[in-house]
């Protein structure tokens, strides 16, 4: 027997799914969102879903499909309903829970409908502007703001800007809260500046630009949730049969949430779906939030990938599932890097983060492979780590003994041993393995030329032209890095 569509059909036939379904289907618009991927779905998306739940926001969203590729059909079949599986460990718990998501009103695409997204700019309520039109969506191009639609996203939002000017005669009151998603350092400041400019190419009414840069806030945001692509077809069907209906929109996310986003009292008052859920933050300055996820995440990721792949472990997951990695993992993060963040955090606040990010290593739905942290791995050990090692040497003249085993493992996984079809090669266990980094070069002359693994170290830490600093002016660095340097490249048979 084959199962239902979700659908507002579905949900007034099977009303015990979602019984406040009807209200939460009539509330009205207030959001313009520019994107459709599954990190907006499954973050932003969510908070006001969460909200209207609550009765907080009490508003939905207009989506604007950006690209000209794909189309909207699945939204439009299931009226943009869609169902989000939620899935991980907090606070040290497994969770595995599910919402059916009705913040979506309406799907259009940018290239059919520009028209009635135009539309949406005359609406007084429509006051906020989300997007994530990934960091190449946010460039200033040689864009016509008048195109029906224009290319760019800066420019489609200009466009929509001037539209609303218009419309409520640029009214201090029609200003728009503007919060770009995308993976870029000061997004907010950013987009402004492009959007400024293109106002100023396209259209220099000074009234204009004056409601752009004062009537307009424009925030920076930093987003942190795992949210994977499609799920396989096996988790589709084991969610289909546990929820009693077929989803085409389907996502599956980790529990852990966090939308931090830099504003004041105005940026509060008009988001307050941000009540709803601890995930939001709206702070003055977010680089806290910035600063806890390189250095404790992404920092323990880059530090711990190298040497758990080469101990034969392939994901995060059985990286955490192994004892001794599990311990070097947890003592290298709260240890080492947590104290020695180069910034003013609250001690307590950077282990409670921490141990977050312990809780979401080991999340048992999420398979998150060591190779791919290993991508482009000697510039994120030059921004995720090595201003932290530093910040460390400012504080004590202790050597990081993990820290140094793990660069050590850095060193010994760039060591190239195949040369194939332009790229290069190491070897775990007879087998290769790419090394995906713009510096595989640069390794495989180092390791060719060096006299030893330890003179490699000696090479490679006191380069500064790779660092920025000479690493053996640090008392004791070197050598630790050094002793581990006679480990064998394979580690899969040997202990941590």
């Amino acid at each position: 027997m084959s199962l239902p569509q979700l659908s507002p059909q579905l949900l007034d036939q099977q009303p015990e799914l979602l019984p406040d379904h009807r209200r939460l289907l009539a509330l009205p618009e207030k959001i313009i969102q520019f994107g459709t991927g599954v990190l907006l779905r499954g973050l932003p998306d969510y908070f006001v879903n969460k909200a209207n739940a609550q009765g907080i926001f009490n508003g939905r969203i207009v989506v604007v499909k950006s690209t000209s590729t794909g189309g909207t059909d699945a939204f439009s079949e299931q009226s943009n309903i869609f169902s989000h599986s939620i899935r991980g460990i907090e606070d040290g718990n497994q969770v595995d829970d599910a919402v059916i998501n009705t913040s979506i009103s309406r799907t259009l695409a940018a290239a059919s409908d520009w028209t009635a997204i135009l539309e949406c700019a005359r609406n007084q309520e429509i006051n906020i502007v989300i997007s994530n039109t990934t960091e190449v969506g946010i460039q200033l191009t040689d864009d016509d703001i008048s195109a029906n639609p224009p290319v760019s996203f800066p420019g489609k939002l200009t466009a929509y800007l001037l539209e609303r000017y218009r419309a409520f005669n640029g009214s201090a009151e029609s200003g728009m809260v503007i919060v770009p998603t995308e993976l870029i350092v000061g997004n907010g400041p950013k987009l402004k500046a492009i959007v400024l400019e293109q106002a100023r190419r396209h259209n220099p009414d000074e009234g204009f630009i004056s409601w752009l840069e004062n009537d307009n806030h424009f925030c920076s945001s930093l987003v942190d949730r795992i949210v994977p692509g499609k799920p396989d077809a096996e988790t589709i069907e084991a969610l289909s049969q546990k929820q009693g209906f077929r989803d085409d929109l389907l996502i599956v996310s980790e529990v852990y949430r966090l939308w931090a986003i830099e504003g004041g009292q105005h940026v509060r008052d008009v988001l307050s779906f941000a009540q709803a859920d601890k995930g939001v933050v709206i702070e003055p300055n977010i680089d806290l939030f910035r600063e806890l996820k390189l250095r404790l995440l992404n920092g323990t990721h880059t530090l711990a990938s190298g040497l758990a792949y080469l101990h034969g472990l392939d994901t995060v997951r059985e990286a955490m599932e192994n004892a001794e990695t599990a311990q070097f993992i947890e003592r290298v993060m709260l240890n080492e890097l947590a104290p020695a963040i180069p910034y003013k955090v609250d001690p307590a606040q950077a282990q409670e983060f921490g141990r977050q990010v312990l809780d979401r290593f080991r999340n048992p739905f999420i398979r998150h492979q060591l190779i791919d942290i290993t991508v482009q791995y000697t510039a994120k050990m030059k921004m995720r780590n090595i201003p932290t090692l530093l910040n460390h040497y400012q504080q004590s003249e202790e050597v990081p003994a993990l820290f140094a085993k793990g660069f050590a493992a850095f060193l010994r996984f760039m060591k190239p041993v195949v040369h194939k079809d332009g790229g290069y090669y190491g070897e775990r266990d007879g087998q290769p393995y790419s090394i995906r980094c713009d510096s595989a070069a640069y390794f495989d002359e180092k390791w060719k030329n060096a006299a030893s693994p330890v003179d490699l170290a000696q090479q490679v830490l006191s380069d500064v032209s790779l660092w920025d600093t000479d690493l053996t002016l640090l008392p004791g660095f070197a050598e630790a890095v050094k002793g581990h340097m006679t480990e064998p490249v394979v580690t899969g048979t040997s202990t941590i």
